[in-house]
């Protein structure tokens, strides 16, 4: 859930056609299209989060998103990764686009929690600590700052698999930097980096595309058959199978079940994003924006309550206004106007703080 507040820079490709939206120099219109896409999932997912109390739908719809909204964003971060080697540039870009954000942001929700809440007492700011959104960028650093081990190790993705399994076991792994999630949502990650472009395009055949709309269904169906009775704990990959009481052995079960499931659905969402240059492509480039700033607006739609203040809200047109509503304001987090006005905190230039920038002077 998140975007790749450091993307690498990619083969350039072919010009779009005149009536087509020109992607950003130097950017694969692919990925920025996935990208935006898996962002307004994440939207959408929170928004319907509390309709899924009264709305089985609701909860069938939240439950297929969650499965592979996340897994699709992580997976795309970490082939965007791949050239991650500790050098200068690197280190510094891992600095200003998601350490700067990470400290800027955990300050500003606390705040933000405090002011919401009337005048309760303000938390004490936790660095260590991730609150709400913040955890993916704690994730993003950890397994980036980690890319050379994953490189350098024989089998990467099954020691991720067996470190995710090992975190499932383990209650005592606590809130730190959110290192049960970090650690569950890794193989995707490591996955991500071993990925060459051409695996893309495996999805892009006509019979996966075709393919897609009926296992999306079936995804749908099943999760609407489950919604009364599973946990919905087990989507979020932040708590141990004890902490969800249930037995040990189903921490392998359920990692690799759910990593079955979210590597279909990826697959089939990946094979329904355009590849060319759309309206929204240069939006792409924008997802670390939409996804941190939209979680004011989440957090102030559960504390002012209004989805219990109008009834209408939980009726089938009021889940459809919320959908319209939450995929209109992520969209407009993403534009270059906004991200004009926070990149001074998204994505800082700190030329002053680098040895390069003053070796210049």
């Amino acid at each position: 859930m998140s975007p790749t507040a450091t993307p690498a820079s990619v083969a350039p490709v072919s010009r779009p056609a005149a009536a087509e939206t020109p992607a950003p120099a130097g950017r694969d219109p692919f990925f920025d299209n996935a990208k935006y896409l898996a962002i307004v999932l994440v939207a959408l997912g929170h928004a319907w989060e509390p309709l899924t109390h009264t709305s089985r739908a609701a909860m069938a719809l939240y439950m297929t998103v969650y499965t592979f909204h996340m897994p699709a964003f992580i997976l795309i971060s970490g082939y965007f990764s791949r050239g991650f080697d500790m050098s200068l540039p690197k280190v510094k870009r891992l600095v200003t686009g998601v350490v700067v954000p990470y400290l800027v942001f955990e300050v500003a929700y606390t705040y933000f929690q405090h002011w919401a809440d009337r005048g309760s007492p303000p938390e004490a700011i936790s660095l260590t600590n991730p609150w709400y959104l913040n955890w993916f960028l704690a994730a993003l650093f950890i397994w980036r700052i980690t890319t050379p081990l994953w490189q350098a190790v024989r089998w990467p993705v099954p020691l991720a698999f067996v470190i995710a399994v090992l975190a499932a076991l383990s209650p005592e792994i606590g809130s730190d930097f959110d290192l049960q999630r970090v650690l569950q949502f890794l193989p995707y990650f490591v996955i991500g980096l071993n990925l060459k472009r051409s695996h893309f395009e495996l999805v892009r055949r006509r019979w996966v595309r075709v393919a897609a709309v009926p296992v999306f269904a079936c995804a749908v169906a099943v999760a609407y058959a489950l919604a009364p009775t599973l946990d919905t704990g087990w989507l979020y990959r932040n708590s141990s199978v004890k902490d969800l009481h249930h037995a040990a052995w189903t921490a392998p079960v359920m990692t690799l079940a759910l990593f079955a499931c979210s590597a279909v659905l990826t697959a089939c969402f990946l094979a329904w994003v355009p590849r060319r240059a759309t309206w929204f492509t240069a939006l792409g480039a924008g997802t670390l924006y939409g996804y941190l700033l939209h979680g004011f607006l989440i957090k102030l739609s559960r504390w002012w309550e209004w989805y219990d203040a109008y009834a209408w809200v939980r009726k089938p047109v009021g889940e459809v206004v919320v959908t319209l509503i939450a995929a209109t304001v992520i969209t407009v987090l993403c534009t270059a106007p906004v991200r004009r006005v926070f990149r001074c905190v998204m994505e800082p230039r700190m030329e002053w703080a680098f040895k390069q920038a003053a070796a210049k002077k």
